[in-house]
């Protein structure tokens, strides 16, 4: 029976890919780079500092990654602060509720920045729900690789075989599925261009998602 559910945050609980995306190309734009959609799409579940370190590798930065990591958190907050139409993922917040009515532990492992997860959490009064908040940055490796999700796991009240992902990327659930976790694949308009095949599971709604669906993976 599954007793523990690790949640992804962007593109899972809430849709920040677009302000993220926003703030990468408003900084690819100050930083005179062309930096292709085919290229960006597999940077999906990295963090900020694997992201830089990668662009880095492919394109003449001369910044240091720290000071590009900084100016890009100044861009993805001022959107951030910005934008008013920014909202849960349609039907999570009641999963998020139903599960932690009714006893599941709820931990988020999300490559996002300790600060944007704390913003997104804050602003959608989400801390009420999980016991543990895990961030990318406090990693070396981001997904696919499983150290995010191993660290997880070793905060989960219960053993490996009683928890599950949820995920909407590529990277994400190759992370989940190398840390031996059952994993659920959110298909959505967003990760239209992300491969979820290795999933366990794929759901294209959260409105189908219950405790008691969950419970029986």
């Amino acid at each position: 029976m599954i007793i523990t559910v690790i949640f992804d945050m962007d593109g899972v609980i809430v849709d920040t890919e677009p302000v993220h995306r926003y703030a990468y190309y408003q900084h690819f734009d100050e930083l005179n780079i062309q930096v292709a959609e085919t290229i960006f799409t597999t940077f999906t579940g990295y963090s900020t500092r694997n992201t830089y370190q990668k662009l880095k590798d492919l394109f003449p930065i001369d910044a240091e990654v720290e000071d590009l990591i900084q100016r890009k958190r100044t861009l993805f907050n001022d959107a951030f602060d910005r934008k008013e139409d920014l909202y849960l993922i349609e039907g999570v917040e009641p999963l998020i509720q139903d599960l932690h009515r009714n006893g599941m532990q709820l931990i988020v492992a999300s490559s996002a920045a300790k600060v944007t997860i704390e913003r997104v959490f804050n602003r959608f009064n989400l801390h009420q729900y999980f016991t543990h908040i895990v961030s990318g940055e406090d990693f070396p490796n981001s997904k696919p690789h499983p150290a995010i999700f191993e660290y997880a796991v070793s905060l989960s009240t219960t053993p490996r075989e009683n928890c599950i992902v949820i995920e909407d990327s590529t990277n994400g659930i190759k992370a989940a599925k190398a840390a031996g976790i059952f994993c659920v694949g959110y298909k959505s308009e967003n990760s239209k261009l992300q491969d979820l095949s290795l999933a366990d599971a794929i759901v294209e709604s959260f409105n189908i998602l219950n405790f008691e669906r969950i419970s029986k993976y």
